[in-house]
């Protein structure tokens, strides 16, 4: 015989004479609809007394597996880690190394460690054109070694230069030193250093001569500017100054 449980919208008005510890064990089955006038279909079945914990699928712990394996090791860590710099670096060296190079001088054609005075303009400057221009003792500017200011001497004749150039950076604090053609100096109007028509140092606080350059021309009649290696003619001593 079937049990004599109804839908649950009724249960509530049965009596049941079994013990509450007893029906806490079982709970009804799917009933059918009030409305219906049917009976419950089956009986009501029990609960399991514990639950287990899914099972893990072996998918999922072979892809983990898989996963755990992938993981690089130190060494190779260290193997990209270096690619990459070495990807990153070399180009950064090769723009910064051409910025560098940008701030080099040019060498003098067919000078040996020779460098192509320029004037204000940044045109070679020609020594027959140069001599048209300035005349019988004249001193004047160019950029000269290293991109110092250098004063080309006109001989007193006008006919040519001297055979060495005048570097214009006074030995004091580096100010740049004007030529005076009244007093036939050069004077430095920021502490009162004065050097003589060749630039030798005659009145401080500079401590030492201008420096020299080896003033020469190259195949074009470009006139070239070179390091001043030899005895100073002005003092009879080595030159003070790095080449």
């Amino acid at each position: 015989s079937r049990p004599a449980f109804r839908t649950a919208a009724y249960l509530s008005h049965i009596p049941l004479r079994t013990s509450p510890a007893a029906m806490s064990a079982f709970v009804p089955a799917p009933l059918t609809a009030p409305r219906t006038g049917l009976r419950a279909a089956s009986y009501a079945t029990p609960l399991p007394t514990t639950l287990r914990a899914p099972s893990r699928p072996a998918a999922a712990t072979m892809m983990a597996a898989a996963d755990a394996s992938s993981v690089p090791d130190m060494a190779k860590r260290n193997t990209l880690n270096l690619i990459l710099a070495g990807a990153v670096g070399a180009p950064a060296l090769a723009v910064l190394g051409g910025y560098a190079f940008f701030f080099v001088p040019p060498g003098a054609k067919g000078g040996s460690g020779g460098l192509v005075a320029r004037d204000a303009l940044g045109d070679a400057v020609i020594k027959a054109k140069w001599l048209e221009t300035h005349k019988a003792a004249d001193r004047s500017l160019v950029q000269g070694l290293k991109g110092d200011a250098t004063y080309l001497v006109v001989t007193d004749d006008g006919t040519d230069l001297e055979f060495y150039g005048v570097n214009a950076v006074c030995t004091h604090l580096g100010c740049v030193v004007p030529w005076n053609k009244a007093a036939n100096k050069f004077m430095c109007p920021c502490h009162g250093s004065q050097y003589d028509k060749a630039g030798k140092v005659v009145r401080g606080p500079a401590p030492l001569s201008l420096a020299l350059a080896v003033r020469e021309e190259n195949s074009a009649g470009e006139v070239v500017l070179k390091p001043w290696v030899e005895e100073d003619f002005r003092t009879g001593t080595a030159p003070w100054w790095k080449p």
